[in-house]
């Protein structure tokens, strides 16, 4: 897939960015929230292709994913940030810190709530964080779709909190697109003139191996039961590509030896269900036939050891 590609040259990449038009605006927009609010969907909604991973699991973002959106008037590079939360150990440490420090590097804070409940405890410790940055920021209430008939208290408790602080507000539905539009109408109005970034038709940054090792990630936390999925972490060994069939060899580390045992399951149909599923994924990103070997190996506490933190790409950023 031409959309999805890592460009290590920066010679090459100024060859294929064109020139952008006068007025053209553009920027980095930080999405943050608490966990499990639509962000990675919103994301994905917005690129127009799926290149983050969903569940229905809490703290499923782990890395600062970056998704890329390339229209007439202005190229929207939005930064997709793991859920802040109170941390309870080194890896979830690392990722509130990023989403802490992308506030600080973006141009533009979209900050998505959750439209069917009302503002609570999490919410406000975000609108904490945001009122000590100078960046501006875009309060975005998710699931509209999904509200009580009367959503009017739920509604008047967020713009209660936009109204304190100066900001503008703004419905939508991640799942459905409803809103969607406005709300990409707002986000560039709250740009400045600026270059293309990236290419036009690049929709993420991120190179296929990170998208392959989320795409198997995503399964295990669809398929398997909560113990597992926030102890797993995958490496891609290796990609062999032929004209015929993309081979991929991927190991899934777990802390513990009963993770992985649930990981592969009775006569191994555990893991062969998660293969499958993320085979098929995997396949529409490529766009062509894969062949992919699963294996489950057991690295004892690596969420509280920075070496395996650093070797499955999870680092405070800069």
């Amino acid at each position: 897939m031409t959309s999805i590609d890592n460009h290590t040259s920066s010679f090459s990449e100024e060859l294929l960015i064109p020139q952008a038009p006068p007025e053209y605006k553009s920027g980095f927009i930080g999405i943050i929230g608490r966990p499990n609010v639509g962000k990675s969907t919103l994301m994905n909604q917005l690129v127009g292709q799926k290149i983050a991973i969903t569940s229905p699991v809490a703290q499923t973002t782990r890395n600062r994913l970056r998704g890329i959106l390339t229209t007439p008037e202005a190229q929207l590079i939005f930064v997709d940030t793991p859920g802040i939360h109170k941390p309870h150990h080194q890896l979830g440490e690392v990722l509130v810190q990023n989403a802490k420090i992308a506030i600080e590097s973006v141009d533009v804070v979209l900050f998505v709530v959750e439209g069917t409940a009302a503002c609570g405890a999490g919410d406000r410790y975000i609108a904490e964080l945001l009122t000590r940055s100078d960046t501006p920021v875009i309060l975005g209430l998710n699931k509209a779709d999904q509200q009580p008939a009367n959503s009017q208290p739920l509604d008047e408790s967020y713009q209660q909190l936009a109204d304190a602080n100066g900001w503008p507000t703004v419905k939508f539905s991640a799942k459905s697109g409803a809103g969607l539009l406005e709300l990409q109408q707002l986000l560039i109005e709250h740009l400045e003139t600026g270059p293309l970034y990236y290419p036009p038709d690049l929709v993420t940054d991120q190179p296929e191996r990170f998208i392959m090792g989320e795409l198997i990630r995503e399964q295990i936390l669809l398929l398997t039961r909560e113990e597992v999925p926030h102890s797993v972490a995958i490496a891609i060994d290796k990609v062999e590509e032929t004209p015929a069939i993309t081979r991929v060899l991927a190991t899934i580390n777990v802390e513990r030896d009963s993770q992985k045992g649930i990981l592969i399951g009775k006569g191994g149909l555990m893991l062969k269900n998660i293969g499958s599923a993320a085979r098929e994924q995997i396949q529409k990103l490529i766009s062509g036939k894969v062949y992919l070997e699963l294996f489950v190996r057991v690295q004892p506490k690596w969420r509280q050891s920075r070496l395996n933190l650093a070797e499955f790409g999870y680092r405070v950023e800069k």
